[in-house]
């Protein structure tokens, strides 16, 4: 019985959930790592402007430099509430001019210059954001760079970073909520064709095994082809069996109908030669009775077999001989002389062996049963790329006219009133699905010979195979 998993629905959800999820998640930390350079730049413009105003207050008198930093430089960052702001500027010697003497530039090597220098840094425990410009100044004893140096605490910076990023996300979170219930929706659609085919097959009658007719999909198509592959072979069996269970019912039905009639007559024979006739007949009838259930049993397993057995190598010659042994019973009616004529040491071929064994011995068993008188020979040998295997018998054999009748099941030869009708089917049956033939002939000696040709394993492959068998 086949496990429930998941549903296909719920596993198509849950991938999609999780990479749209992840890729939110990536969104996220991307709109992040944005905003905090977005508002560096932003914060950054206003601290060089700032820088810049207290750089054009520098002035100069003889023999040293003055500065007055004009109120509008700090206007513009205290808008910033929460920042604090620190500046320095110091004079062509180094010098503290004006602000905090302890504050550190930004430019940490180089000579001063125009071009301001951004760095972070930390002030009296604060992360600051710092920038550091020059200007050259020239008077009356003076001559050299002023270095202006503004200072501004982070958290205006990280405010905005945070809020760019909170907006970002839930721009992301909405496009991943509509595209998840799009894809769902998607996903439900598309999905719809098995439930069609799922209502089909469970509507169906469990006799109906026609093939399914339904319009679907390209994907879900190569599904119905499966199906309908598997119901044209599931057909086929079933029609077989019951072919074969009516025709089995058919024929065993004769033997019994005769057996229940001697039997009737016996009771009430009272003659005692009379009743040792009808004993006799009795015998006959539950011996035909038993054959005919041997061979219905034999096609059966050989049917089966058929269907499930994996093929591998098999070497026909002990397998013939064992087959002979079994075939030939141990007491005859008549003197037969039996022989086995292997010509090759080894003939390997691609089979079943218990298959191959079973058409042997029926082979075998056809041949005493309605032939040799005198003579029965099982011959094996090897023509061109086939191996051969002849059963040969001193018999009159099966008149030509009626070689493509006995193969049929319950069909019987002229000689076989008795038979079951299935021997030569079941040998014509496992030939045929190894991809063999049977043939019939009458040789120069004017003996009766069934042929069974398979084809030969090649010697590479034969080796191979013999090697993996054992192992």
């Amino acid at each position: 019985m086949t496990s429930r998993g998941p549903s296909l629905y719920g596993r198509l959800a849950g991938v999609i959930t999780l990479v749209l999820a992840i890729g939110a998640l990536v969104l996220g930390w991307a709109a992040w790592l944005y905003a905090r350079v977005a508002a560096d730049e932003a914060f950054d413009r206003l601290l060089v402007g700032a820088a810049l105003q207290i750089a054009e207050s520098v002035a100069t008198e003889p023999g040293r430099v003055t500065v007055d930093p004009p109120i509008s430089a700090f206007e513009t960052l205290a808008l910033a509430t929460d920042d604090r702001i620190f500046y320095r500027v110091t004079d062509p010697a180094g010098d503290s001019l004006t602000g905090q003497d302890d504050l550190a530039s930004a430019r940490k090597q180089g000579r001063p210059g125009r071009e301001p220098v951004l760095a972070d840094g930390t002030y009296r425990g604060f992360p600051v954001r710092i920038v550091t410009l020059g200007r050259y100044v020239t008077g009356p004893g003076v001559d050299g760079w002023v270095e202006v140096t503004l200072a501004q605490t982070r958290l205006a910076r990280l405010d905005l970073a945070r809020d760019l990023t909170l907006k970002s996300l839930l721009l992301v979170l909405g496009m991943s909520v509509l595209a998840l219930v799009a894809l769902l929706l998607a996903v439900r659609v598309a999905l719809r064709p098995l439930q069609a085919v799922q209502a089909v097959i469970a509507a169906r009658d469990p006799k109906d095994l026609q093939p399914v007719e339904i319009e679907a999909p390209r994907e879900v198509a190569m599904l119905v082809d499966s199906i309908n592959h598997f119901l044209g072979r599931l057909a086929e069996r079933v029609g077989g069996m019951e072919r074969f269970i009516a025709d089995a019912a058919h024929q065993i039905r004769t033997p019994l109908t005769a057996l229940a009639a001697q039997v009737d007559l016996l009771s009430t024979e009272n003659r005692a030669d009379r009743r040792r006739q009808q004993m006799a007949r009795v015998r006959e009838r539950i011996e035909q009775l038993g054959r005919l259930t041997s061979q219905l049993l034999s096609h059966a397993m050989v049917i089966h077999r058929r269907e499930v057995v994996r093929l591998g190598p098999v070497d026909l010659v002990p397998v013939a001989q064992a087959a002979l042994k079994e075939a030939v019973p141990l007491s005859l009616d008549r003197d037969i002389r039996v022989a086995f004529e292997p010509a090759e040491p080894s003939l390997v071929i691609r089979g079943d062996r218990v298959s191959i064994g079973e058409v042997i011995a029926n082979a075998v068993h056809n041949a005493i049963r309605h032939g040799a008188p005198g003579l029965l020979a099982l011959r094996l040998s090897r023509d061109g790329e086939e191996a051969l295997v002849e059963i040969v018998d001193d018999g009159p054999g099966i008149p030509p006219a009626h070689w493509d009748e006995v193969v049929k099941p319950f069909v019987r030869g002229a000689s076989e009133a008795a038979g079951s009708g299935l021997g030569l089917t079941i040998v014509a049956d496992v030939v045929l699905a190894h991809g063999g033939r049977l043939t019939f002939r009458q040789d120069p000696t004017g003996h009766f010979v069934v042929s069974l040709r398979f084809p030969l394993l090649a010697p590479a492959e034969d080796a191979t195979r013999l090697t993996e068998d054992a192992a």
